[in-house]
């Protein structure tokens, strides 16, 4: 959420209050609460007191005595409104706590009781949960017309049944089901007086209310809901806009999996309301059979109202809102009674149909979809196509509505058992998904790196990859696609400060129209294009502020990828994404940073699957050399060159892979003996960056291990690493970094050095069988390998003279 400056400077304020001055303010609190007339330096005063305990995660100790006037403000019947509702709201940041004494039992005013019910909710205890519910019944079962209002109950009623399944009985239940459906059947169509202005000359005949109208203006005829529009409402319409607002939680409560489950058989001796008696005196249903009736209709009678052309902007938002809801609603009441499925199909394909054709209406898509997913097969229609115009349209279109797209993903996640077969319409839509992921990052990541690993399989893997490492140039391309279109309603906020005229051209220029098409598509193609053109050409918008949050989201994600992947690779799939690891290693969209934090991340991801496939070496062997060869790796860091130094050392042997041959090895020691040549002979440059201590360190080991295979290569690593002892021995250590990394590379050298010495036993130590990596050969000093590595350090050290003979 973004702030203003003003609000961000009053929440870092009361975030650093300290509790010395919190008690000063604490007391100037409670003496503005003691005078009779406090006036809105009170009011002013609680809203600072209530952002100091609601800006911080962590509960702030208020004195005693201003808790207790916190208290007795609340309970006092004269309170102003204003000061209730804050003292309310503190109380309730301030939970759990044991200081309060609320004796709420006597209260009668409605909304003084909702407000105290509101703080011992928060408290979480159950049993006092428990007797809320039952205050609050009490008061729903009087039957005064006349009495107070009930509005600010069902709040209260909405938070007991959430907090505490299962408290209320089943008389409460079913009375409960009478009322919300008369609240939602029989509100008057009336609106509500106006306030009469008094004096002797005032006209009564001005004051008689209207009637209500529909959102395009035409007088209602039929029953009032949500949608119904007046300048003043009635108790009973209020009531009717609240029943709506907590229909579904009710349904889902009261329903046949619900908690609060009446028995089948109904005997409950309360009676409902006179209305709800007559409507089901030719029927006489069940309440919660009645209630489900009742609000069947409510729900088909928003669908009608829906269709009609709102005249204002404020009516047209409340229409999808109360549209989608009532699908929703709809995908309840078939759960729970089957005969409304045929009663909605043929309404729900004609507002689909509608819908598909009307942009405005988006949101709305989803919640049809989940009723398709949900009641498809019973109702013999097939989801497939309307999910998948949902998966192709939503991300493409409105991927810039963080609402939208938190939405979407969430019912991707939500809907995976329920796509079954149809799974492959979720995975090959991963390019739509990664719209909205590129776009809205930072709120997306965890939801999108749950979900991804049900998007992967070896059919897409290698595209998914090369996506994901693409993620932040799909961000700058759908900012350019953004400023490129001629209007976008809710037009979202991007950094202006940064003028992209050339990126412009460039996004319209038809020589690089199919790129840009591959890098927004919203299907998996099956087919990898090189990108690198369009990395230098968004280069000027890789610092874009969106560009960097969502290269901050890459490695994260990469690594659930590889996680994965891991499950169901073959030694196929596993080499190319090997091979693609390499390619991309340095085809980076050049973000700040980008290059080097997907550098670690690749380079522990490429020794995982050689530790899974070692053949892979052997496999690749041309490519492994190209990129030895070419030596690109040591930029970002060395981190990929490294772990494939490290690969070939480790792997590159007769006992991985019968296919190694001495012609191969051979081949591995020129290359890797060039390329430290060059990285310890050459000085730092732009071209050529100064190597790091772990690559040649890992180099001279790969180089000593390839010689103990090979045993014609000993006299050359031997020649190369008493040059490296000398070097960082030197005075002037140069490409080797600073005197402690040149310190520890001469202590390898050396340490190879006496191993080479010996051949057999050098052999025996760099390339051990596969047994010797169980725990008791490095646990047990009596064992072969601390045996062997004991004795040939003495008779190494005897030969130098070092012990005495």
């Amino acid at each position: 959420m973004m702030f203003s400056a003003a609000a961000e400077s009053l929440l870092r304020q009361a975030r650093e209050i300290q509790a010395e001055e919190l008690a000063k303010f604490c007391s100037r609190v409670s003496q503005l609460l003691q005078k009779e007339d406090s006036g809105p330096d009170a009011t002013q005063a609680l809203r600072r007191l209530f952002l100091i305990v609601a800006a911080t995660k962590y509960n702030r100790k208020l004195e005693r005595t201003c808790v207790d006037l916190l208290q007795t403000t609340l309970l006092q019947p004269a309170s102003p409104e204003q000061l209730q509702l804050l003292c309310a709201a503190v109380l309730r940041e301030m939970a759990p706590s044991n200081s309060l004494h609320l004796p709420w039992d006597r209260i009668q005013n409605t909304r003084q009781l909702s407000l105290v019910a509101s703080v011992l909710l928060a408290q979480g205890d159950r049993a006092q949960v428990s007797s809320v519910g039952q205050r609050v019944f009490r008061v729903l079962e009087s039957r005064q017309p006349e009495g107070p209002s009930l509005r600010p109950l069902l709040p209260v009623v909405s938070k007991v049944i959430s907090l505490a399944p299962g408290t209320l009985h089943e008389d409460q239940v079913n009375l409960l089901n009478r009322r919300l459906g008369d609240w939602l059947r029989y509100a008057g169509l009336q609106q509500g007086p106006a306030p009469s202005p008094g004096g002797f000359f005032s006209a009564p005949r001005a004051r008689q209310p209207g009637p209500v109208t529909e959102v395009d203006g035409a007088l209602a005829t039929d029953f009032f809901t949500v949608l119904s529009v007046g300048q003043r409402f009635t108790e009973d319409q209020w009531l009717n806009v609240q029943a709506f607002s907590m229909l579904r939680a009710w349904l889902l409560y009261s329903g046949p999996e619900g908690p609060g489950t009446p028995d089948a058989d109904d005997r409950s001796e309360l009676e409902g309301s006179t209305l709800s008696v007559l409507s089901a005196a030719s029927h006489p249903l069940p309440p919660q059979e009645q209630l489900r009736e009742k609000a069947f209709e409510y729900c088909q009678r928003l669908l009608e109202q829906s269709t009609r052309r709102a005249l204002r902007k404020g009516d047209a938002d409340l229409q999808k809102a109360c549209l989608v809801e009532a699908v929703l609603v709809l995908g309840v009441l078939c759960r729970q009674e089957p005969s409304f499925l045929y009663r909605t199909l043929s309404g729900l394909k004609a507002l689909h149909a509608r819908l598909c054709a009307d942009p405005a209406w988006a949101r709305a898509l989803l919640p049809i979809a989940q009723f398709f997913l949900d009641h498809g097969e019973a109702a013999a229609v097939d989801a497939e196509a309307i999910c998948q115009h949902a998966f192709t349209r939503i991300p493409s279109e409105f991927f810039h509505s963080p609402t939208l797209a938190f939405e979407f993903v969430r019912f991707c996640r939500d809907n995976l058992s329920l796509f079954g077969r149809n799974l492959g319409i979720l995975r090959l839509s991963f390019p739509s998904l990664f719209k909205l992921l590129a776009w809205n990052s930072p709120p997306l990541t965890a939801e999108v790196a749950a979900l991804l690993p049900s998007l992967v399989d070896a059919s897409t893997a290698a595209e998914m990859l090369h996506a994901l490492l693409d993620l932040p140039c799909l961000t700058a391309a759908l900012d350019l696609q953004l400023r490129s279109s001629p209007a976008v309603s809710d037009r979202p906020l991007w950094d202006a400060s940064i003028r992209v005229p050339s990126c412009l051209e460039a996004f319209r220029d038809p020589q690089f129209q199919a790129l840009f098409q591959h890098l927004l598509r919203t299907k998996a193609s099956g087919t990898m294009e090189r990108l690198a053109p369009l990395h230098q050409l968004l280069q000027p918008m890789a610092g874009c502020a969106r560009v960097l949050q969502c290269a901050e989201a890459v490695p994260t994600l990469l690594q659930v990828f590889f996680s994965a992947v891991g499950q169901f690779a073959d030694g196929a799939l596993t080499n190319q994404l090997a091979q693609l690891l390499l390619e991309r290693s340095d085809a980076l969209y050049p973000v700040p940073g980008y290059e080097a934090c997907v550098h670690r991340v690749l380079s522990s991801q490429f020794l995982v699957l050689c530790k899974r496939h070692p053949s892979l070496v052997v496999e690749l062997a041309k490519e492994l050399l190209e990129f030895v060869g070419g030596g690109s790796g040591v930029h970002g860091g060395g981190h990929v060159l490294t772990s494939v130094v490290w690969a070939v050392g480790e792997y590159l042997a007769v006992s991985w892979d019968r296919r190694c041959t001495v012609d191969l090895i051979n081949k591995f020691f020129e290359a890797l003996e060039a390329l430290l040549f060059e990285v310890t002979q050459s000085r730092p440059s732009a071209t050529l960056p100064k190597c790091p201590p772990q690559l040649i360190a890992t180099l001279m080991t790969t180089l000593t291990k390839l010689a103990s295979r090979s045993q014609d290569l000993i006299p050359r690593v031997s020649l190369f690493l008493s040059k490296m002892r000398t070097l960082a021995q030197g005075p002037a250590v140069g490409s080797l970094g600073c005197r402690e990394d040149a310190g520890a590379i001469g202590r390898r050298a050396t340490e190879l050095l006496n191993l080479l010495k010996m051949p057999s036993v050098a052999q025996f130590v760099l390339t051990p069988s596969t047994e010797t990596a169980e725990p008791r050969y490095h646990r047990d000093t009596n064992t072969a390998l601390p045996l062997a590595l004991r004795t040939v350090s003495r008779l190494v050290e005897r030969e130098a003279g070092l012990l005495p003979g």
